[in-house]
């Protein structure tokens, strides 16, 4: 991997080398949170994420795109960019940050002088289309700003953004006519027929609207934009390529399009010459709205003026507020890789709602948010474990609020009457399993979050616990567990259910509904159905009732049985009763035994190849996949935190770096940066739901939590350094922390925790039955 330039540090002699003309120096404070990120983390390898302009949570994520054309060979462009890549397509204004899927994409546009050229061309020929070639040493970005030299092209090029306009500013050669191409055609993900739909309207010689209507990962999706230019259009073609030939309605040489312009159909791209301006600079706008092309133009209304260093300033300073939650102090390769993790946090979910209020639901119809600002791209069965838990302490209570209203509207929105499971632009796509929905709701709830209505989220809980259409869960509710003759993925299936069961029963135990609580605890040991005592593994089982045979941990029978992943992954997960794990297993010596032989088996790693998105793998732990990401941590249910320790300080040292292939994995809308985040203050949320954070080991000298009720909570590492990796002794607000875990009351209630760090293990604390995380059987 080629080495990123750090242009917070380049010397000015290479500063004046670059050709940029028109890209100031990076804008974010020196010592600021923002400027400690570095976005091409996770741009390279499997991370998945983009580099591009956005706001947080924002509804326009503004990026460049470099991917291929072809649609086999998505995979490695599901954010539209590619760190390996050498030219660009052009710039659209959604991505998604670290999914393992691709789509998105909307509203490409791209910058040119000279000849026009209609077609994207080829990576390797970027010469034959509009796509120029660049180089990372002429590429800028930090929070909320990027920058890019197109070379083909001498043009320069700058995004920012607000949260539902994107904006661009273009640097052109002195002399040369300034021209810009709309492509309509193009998505993340292509293939035939992706498109349904499309129109392109010129308003008036500044402004022109449109929409285009998908069948990608969510079917029907509709986007619908407005773009505005700083100079009137001179001349233009709109083109509908189904047809190959210009739309005949394009305006002569020297004449201003009409207000009544119009072309539609599937194939729509366009051309527009501004001629030459003085100054050799073209700002654009593009609004986005899932409702209309006039609330695209209402939401215009955003941003107001044309000052792109101004707006750029604004993105900047929302991300350092947001960044400000958490005041690190540590050393400059940490202190990046915190930063960056917990700016990839903030990516999603989504605003996906117009400045009146107006979004689009699951059904595809238009409603109208009232007390609440409706979100979307909910990467559920990623983000709940680690993700919805930070930000349950690092963003606002109404921004939680808003995700948990968002979440109980698009339930009674849905045509199956249940929450969502994989949800983007308001849409279901039915992307995994479980009803994860759920742990999300009932966390938020147990932590005292409130804004929403908890009996009609409770309502929507069970909804989809009980009435889901999907995943053999009317076998499930029967038997006790999905059986795997009549439900693929069946042994993942039950274990991720009865989890989603127990966080119902916690919040409906803490609501006073008694009945409700007792029904859903009952089901919560359902995962005990699919545990084979014999071999010590969760297993398939068939409706009849005998386990399936042949078995094989790691080879899962070709995928079918677990989901993404195998044995080796799924049979630690009941999080919600880990004494119950210990008892199965028979005692917390088999625990350690076994976890052990996860971390320190022999893998053949050709084994694993065909199981999709398993990557980062030590042993038979998958870093690279949600399903492991608590695994390190159990070992403090058994009394032994000194193991957790040990295996901790590995994965943070060989699953994230601070280059662009620094995530072993994808980020997951979040997951995998908010795994690093939990794990570098010293604790992390094995259970969502129980209010409890286990203890891990710092690896920051100094976090202070800025929390949301304005209190300040504070976590030291006394000693830390590569060779004091082990925790010696720890305090509370000065007293002895003798438990290896804290409560999310510890943290809300503001104070210090201190970790006194050293070079051996304390095999003394935490070893006791009353110092270990609470489990199942003491609820």
């Amino acid at each position: 991997m080629t080495a990123r330039l750090n242009f917070g540090q380049l010397s000015i002699a290479a500063s004046a080398a670059l050709l940029f003309s028109a890209a100031p120096a990076l804008a974010a404070p020196p010592g600021s949170p923002a400027e400690a990120v570095d976005v091409f983390i996770g741009t390279g390898g499997d991370g998945h994420t983009f580099p591009g302009a956005s706001r947080p949570f924002g509804m326009v994520q503004l990026s460049p795109d470099t991917q291929h054309r072809h649609f086999r060979q998505s995979y490695p462009w599901a954010s539209g960019y590619n760190y390996a890549d050498s030219s660009i397509l052009g710039f659209s204004h959604t991505h998604f940050s670290g999914s393992g899927h691709s789509d998105l994409g909307d509203v490409l546009l791209m910058p040119y002088s000279g000849e026009t050229k209609l077609e994207p061309g080829y990576p390797e020929r970027p010469f034959s289309g509009y796509r120029s070639r660049f180089s990372h040493d002429q590429e800028k970005a930090e929070p909320g700003y990027y920058a890019v030299r197109l070379k083909d092209h001498e043009v320069d090029v700058e995004l920012t953004a607000s949260e539902r306009v994107g904006l661009h500013r273009y640097k052109f050669k002195a002399g040369e006519p300034a021209k810009v191409l709309l492509d309509l055609r193009t998505s993340i993900y292509n293939y035939d027929e992706k498109n349904l739909w499309a129109r392109l309207r010129v308003r008036n010689s500044t402004t022109i609207t449109g929409m285009r209507e998908t069948r990608g990962w969510a079917p029907g999706r509709q986007v619908h934009f407005a773009i505005q230019f700083s100079r009137p259009i001179d001349t233009r073609q709109l083109l509908n390529r189904e047809e190959a030939i210009p739309y005949r309605g394009f305006a002569p040489p020297g004449k201003t399009p009409g207000d009544k312009a119009l072309v539609e159909g599937k194939q729509l791209m366009a051309d527009f010459n501004f001629g030459v301006p003085n100054d050799g600079t073209l700002l654009v706008k593009v609004a986005l709205s899932a409702v209309s092309e006039d609330n695209a133009i209402a939401n215009l209304a955003e941003m107001p003026g044309w000052d792109f260093d101004q707006e750029r300033e604004r993105a900047g300073k929302a991300w350092n507020d947001a960044l400000g939650a958490v005041k690190v102090e540590a050393e400059g390769p940490m202190r990046t890789k915190f930063y960056t993790a917990l700016y990839h946090t903030m990516l999603a979910p989504s605003l996906f709602m117009d400045i009146d209020g107006s979004y689009r639901g699951p059904d595809n119809q238009v409603h109208k948010a009232k007390n609440f600002r409706f979100h979307s791209t909910f990467s559920l069965w990623d983000t709940y474990r680690a993700l919805h838990p930070l930000l349950t302490i690092v963003a606002p209570e109404q921004r939680n609020a808003d995700f948990v209203n968002s979440l109980i509207a698009s339930q009674q929105h849905s045509p199956y009457g249940i929450l969502p499971v994989w949800q983007f632009h308001g849409l279901e796509t039915w992307c995994m399993i479980g009803y994860h929905a759920v742990p999300v709701i009932a966390d938020a709830y147990m932590k005292g979050i409130r804004g929403f209505d908890a009996d009609k989220a409770l309502a929507a809980m069970t909804a989809s616990a009980e009435y889901g259409p999907y995943g053999g869960l009317e076998h499930y509710m029967k038997l006790g567990y999905v059986p795997i003759d009549l439900e693929k993925e069946a042994a993942s299936k039950t274990v991720e259910y009865a989890f989603d069961d127990w966080t119902i029963a916690r919040m409906a135990e803490k609501m006073g509904k008694k009945d409700i609580a007792a029904r859903y605890y009952k089901r919560a040991q359902n995962y005990r159905n699919v545990f084979d005592k014999e071999t010590g593994f969760i297993r398939a089982r068939k409706s009849t009732g005998e386990f399936r045979t042949p078995f094989n941990p790691e080879l899962s029978n070709f995928g079918s049985d677990y989901t993404e992943g195998s044995a080796w992954q799924y049979s630690w997960y009941m999080p919600h009763d880990n004494a119950g794990l210990i008892s199965l297993l028979g005692g917390d010596t088999k625990l350690v035994e076994k976890i052990d032989q996860v971390f320190d088996a022999k893998v053949d790693e050709t084994v694993y190849a065909h199981m999709e998105d398993i990557s980062g793998l030590i042993g038979h732990y998958a870093h690279g996949n949600e399903p492991s990401h608590h695994v390190a941590y159990l070992y403090n249910y058994a009394g032994a935190p000194w193991r957790t320790q040990e295996r901790l300080a590995n994965i943070m040292a060989t699953q994230y770096s601070d280059k662009p292939d620094g995530l072993s994995g994808n980020d997951d809308l979040g997951q995998m940066s908010a795994w690093y985040a939990f794990t570098a203050l010293g604790f992390y949320p094995v259970a969502p739901g129980s209010n409890e954070y286990v203890i891990g080991r710092p690896f920051l000298d100094k976090a202070t939590l800025n929390l949301p009720n304005g209190k300040r909570f504070t976590v030291r590492a006394d000693n830390l350094s590569s060779g004091n990796g082990y925790v010696g002794r720890v305090t509370l607000n000065g007293k002895p922390l003798t438990r290896t875990f804290i409560r999310h009351e510890d943290i809300m209630a503001g104070g210090e925790l201190v970790f006194t760090m050293q070079a051996t293990p304390n095999k003394d604390w935490g070893k006791e039955q009353n110092a270990r995380p609470y489990t199942q059987t003491r609820y």
